[in-house]
């Protein structure tokens, strides 16, 4: 293999879009530019034709309803507007949000600006492999609790939660229960009606679409799930979030859905594989390396790895030829020690010598084979300095 190539080992933070997404995008921007909401003209029908189909490629996905797909600009848009909305809804005195230590910055930052309007926030810490407890979850849940909030998969060690449990502890104490899938739709079986969930967010960069675009999906259920629209400006999206709908990217969005929903299970299937030849050759062929998350129940392209005794900054400098990070790519510019691993326990040691490398549907065997040899020559190399 050619030394000079740059190897692509970085999917958990964002993904290359699919060739028959941007294909399917382009049109759009130019002879297909109507505004979906003008409704008085070919151009706007046709774009707004355009954004109705993507809908059902989404909620085809996940087993929704399109109705129950709201357009953001991201993940994390969602999850303002699912936590925001829902305590400006339903506000009282005392009112409580459980959520957990290892989630995504976008919903533990968006808790702590509720804090400070006065929202009471629990946060339940994770086992040593990054999964929470549904006990204490129930344990936790009393008649002040609004709202539940955990992540289907982490974004840093690739743990899959027991959401249908947690969901259905929700269900049965009369709380509403969202979870951050942005890691986990198009990579794992999603069935939001089976699994009991009542809002979810995700975007469409981390399943091959492009950056910009999210959804937030609220349940069509009884009693009506009440939002309060944080952004106002012209009552788009059922008049839950208002802002002129980018329709070249909700293509894309459409587009990527269906292509994930046609290959999910062999790629599921390949990059399980890919991921357990690559965890296993650096833990057999390098002493003092450590899995962060569980061996098993993790998304099949992460693989989190402490190389104890270096710092991860340091072995990322040493291999400038594959792309990986040393944690959540949303919070790497705060230089901080990842806040998951620490939530899970792990040493100081761990925590500073942990590299996460996410594997794609564009990774090849051969590119993989290539960067396991230069990470175990990187890792011995400065191991011997």
């Amino acid at each position: 293999m050619n030394a000079s190539k740059y190897i692509y080992l970085d999917n958990n933070s964002t993904t290359p879009a699919d060739p028959g997404v941007l294909n399917a995008m382009l049109p759009y921007f130019s002879d297909k530019f109507g505004n979906a909401s003008s409704r008085s003209h070919r151009f706007g029908h046709e774009a707004e034709a355009a954004v109705e189909h993507a809908r059902k490629q989404i909620s085809k996905l996940i087993n929704a309803k399109p109705s129950e797909i709201i357009f953001t600009s991201g993940a994390t848009e969602s999850v303002n507007l699912a936590f925001k909305g829902l305590i400006e809804a339903n506000y009282k005195s005392g009112i409580k949000v459980i959520t957990t230590g290892i989630e995504h910055t976008a919903v533990l930052d968006t808790c702590k600006s509720l804090e400070k309007a006065g929202v009471n926030v629990k946060y339940i810490n994770a086992d040593e492999y990054g999964i929470v407890n549904p006990s204490d979850i129930s344990s936790e849940i009393d008649d002040s609790t609004i709202l539940v909030s955990v992540m289907t998969a982490n974004n840093e060690v690739g743990t899959i939660q027991p959401v249908a449990e947690i969901a259905e502890i929700c269900r049965k104490r009369n709380v509403l229960f969202h979870t951050d899938a942005a890691q986990a739709v198009g990579k794992i079986p999603l069935d939001v009606k089976a699994l009991g969930i009542d809002m979810m967010s995700f975007s469409a960069h981390k399943m091959y679409g492009p950056k910009g675009i999210g959804a937030l999906y609220i349940a069509d259920k009884k009693p009506k799930i009440r939002i309060t629209e944080q952004i106002n400006g012209g009552g788009h999206e059922r008049g839950i979030r208002s802002g002129t709908l980018n329709v070249p990217a909700i293509v894309g969005f459409g587009k990527a859905c269906e292509i994930c929903g046609k290959n999910l299970f062999d790629e599921f299937s390949k990059q399980t594989v890919m991921r357990d030849i690559f965890i296993n050759n650096l833990l057999m062929r390098i002493p003092h390396t450590y899995l962060n998350g569980h061996r098993s129940k993790r998304l099949p392209g992460n693989a989190n790895i402490s190389f104890g005794g270096l710092d991860s900054g340091v072995l990322m400098s040493a291999m400038k030829e594959i792309a990986c990070s040393s944690g959540s790519a949303c919070a790497s510019a705060t230089l901080q020690p990842s806040h998951v691993l620490k939530a899970m326990g792990k040493h100081d040691d761990i925590i500073r010598s942990s590299l996460r490398f996410g594997i794609g549907r564009f990774t090849m065997n051969e590119e993989l084979n290539y960067a396991i040899e230069i990470i175990i020559n990187t890792v011995n190399k400065l191991r011997n300095t």
